[in-house]
Formats: structure tokens, C-alpha cells, sequence
């Protein structure tokens, strides 16, 4: 889910909703904005793991992997 959506829910709202109707929902937030508080405290936020703009394919292999096997890491690039 991206971060900030311009006109429209963005994804720290939407998770909430979400959660509400599942609270074992598996999401990914996503964002350009690497020091934004949620990428990098996303599980605080209902995420289950995170990757910044842009992103190579095989980050977000990695981390869609991790987060359906429940691995709670966060893949952001050290």
C-alpha cells in the first residue's frame, strides 16, 4: 500500500479499516519517503513490512516472501 495517496485514503487510514475487518491482515506499506515514522516502525502501524521508492523487483520479492511466511523484518536497505 503506498503511503500517501494525493485526493485520496493513503495507506496509514486504510490499514485501520482493514484491520477492523481482519486483524491478521498481511500488508506492505510502501513510500518514497524513507524517514516517514511508519516505514520505519511499520509493524507499530498494522504492517507487516515495508520498502522505499524506488525499489528493485527483488526487494519487493523479499519482502512480499517474509511477510507471507510471517518473517517480521524490515527490508529497508541499510
Amino acid at each position: 500500500m503506498d503511503l500517501t495517496i494525493p485526493g485520496g485514503m493513503g495507506a496509514e487510514d486504510a490499514i485501520k479499516k482493514l484491520i477492523e475487518i481482519d486483524p491478521e491482515i498481511k500488508a506492505i506499506v510502501s513510500s518514497g519517503y524513507s524517514n516517514a515514522p511508519i516505514i520505519s516502525d511499520f509493524y507499530k502501524y498494522g504492517f507487516r513490512g515495508a520498502v522505499t521508492k524506488p525499489f528493485r523487483i527483488e526487494e519487493l520479492t523479499k519482502t512480499v516472501k517474509d511477510v507471507l511466511i510471517d518473517k517480521n523484518i524490515n527490508t529497508l536497505p541499510i
